[in-house]
């Protein structure tokens, strides 16, 4: 079918919205008719090359909800007319990573940035008459996409759209953050780096398991003011202004976690981080830097005499079928705040616009928004 998508054609160029082709599910694929797709951090990495792509053009889009309308031969378990969530990483379920409940780890994870399908190896997506590689073989800046049904979680009808589409990334990466790979205990003071969309995820995290005092760091002063909305007890411009601060409100002994959350990661915020650890303090490295940044600053001696753990994470460390569906039980019943995550809605034609709002520190999330006109 023909349609219109979000399409990089080159490092440092704007998206361009234009005609595409996407072909039929074939099988194990889905068709979905998109509603709602968030603007993440991680395709502004695409523009500037810090991800790096198997080639251009790409189309946009790692979060999104929709309603499938159409089924390829042996898709079980999904049916024409279910709500649904997209995961940026799929789940085969059988890989030694799924296996061993690691599912944001699954093995079908290698080829996310080929743009080949899972189900044929083939391309999904053409534009000019050119082969375009969908970002996380998803591609949500798009009315219609097809996709592997490893790909799709299923939700209640009742969920809004804007909402569940911020579940298939941002939230479960941000909370997973704060609530697994960090570990957040009752009592203990949490630093989050960075609140944009992730950040603020991880601190609603910290929130819910029952930290004394979250510390938020980041240099817009809308998104502090927005922070201490959220949760955070104190807020502050950079890591260097927080130091003392948080000397004195520990009483010396600096936070039990640490989160970097920005949106761009570089090596020097890992000594600031940790910096702000306590002793045998945890330090989770949420952020995505350049896949070429091999640069890392980071006092090997405290690290080391002060035994302070240094972890990374992908999704949260979550598994995309059971985290979906509980963060979004936990917003129905009012424990997780999502509708004051977005911030702006934009037309698949704003979405420049966004990405800019994005970069000035507009938004914790935009989100673009599809009707029947796009359909």
């Amino acid at each position: 079918m023909k349609t219109k998508g979000a399409i990089l054609w080159g490092l440092n160029e704007p998206w361009s919205v234009e005609e595409i082709e996407i072909g039929d599910p074939v099988a194990g694929e889905v068709q979905i008719r998109m509603e709602a797709a968030g603007m993440c951090h991680s395709d502004h990495h695409i523009v500037t090359g810090s991800m790096p792509m198997a080639s251009f053009p790409v189309m946009g889009g790692h979060e999104g909800s929709g309603v499938i309308t159409k089924l390829g031969p042996g898709v079980k378990d999904l049916e024409v007319g279910d709500h649904v969530v997209l995961s940026f990483v799929p789940a085969c379920g059988r890989c030694p990573a799924c296996s061993a409940g690691h599912q944001n780890l699954c093995d079908l994870g290698m080829g996310l940035l080929s743009g080949l399908a899972i189900s044929d190896g083939t391309f999904r997506i053409h534009a000019r008459g050119e082969n375009v590689i969908p970002m996380c073989l998803l591609g949500t800046f798009s009315p219609y996409m097809v996709v592997h049904e490893t790909s799709v979680v299923k939700i209640d009808k009742d969920i809004p759209f804007d909402v569940a589409a911020l579940v298939g990334c941002g939230v479960p990466t941000g909370w997973g953050s704060a609530t697994r790979m960090a570990e957040v205990k009752p009592g203990e003071s949490v630093v989050i780096m960075g609140v944009g969309g992730v950040g603020m995820s991880a601190l609603q995290g910290a929130v819910a398991s029952g930290a004394r005092q979250i510390f938020a760091i980041d240099p817009v002063p809308w998104k502090r003011e927005q922070a201490l909305k959220f949760g955070a007890t104190h807020a502050f411009e950079s890591a260097a202004a927080a130091i003392e601060p948080i000397i004195a409100l520990t009483n010396g002994l600096m936070a039990q976690k640490t989160i970097i959350t920005v949106g761009e990661m570089h090596g020097e915020y890992v000594e600031e981080a940790l910096l702000l650890t306590s002793k045998f303090g945890t330090c989770v490295v949420t952020a995505m830097g350049a896949m070429t940044d091999m640069d890392v600053k980071l006092n090997l001696f405290l690290f080391s005499m002060l035994q302070k753990d240094l972890k990374g994470t992908i999704f949260g460390g979550g598994n995309a079928r059971v985290e979906i569906p509980n963060l979004l039980a936990m917003y129905k019943s009012g424990q997780l705040n999502l509708d004051d995550m977005i911030t702006r809605t934009y037309t698949l034609e704003g979405v420049n616009d966004g990405y800019q709002d994005m970069l000035d520190g507009k938004n914790i999330r935009g989100v673009i928004r599809y009707t029947e006109a796009d359909w």
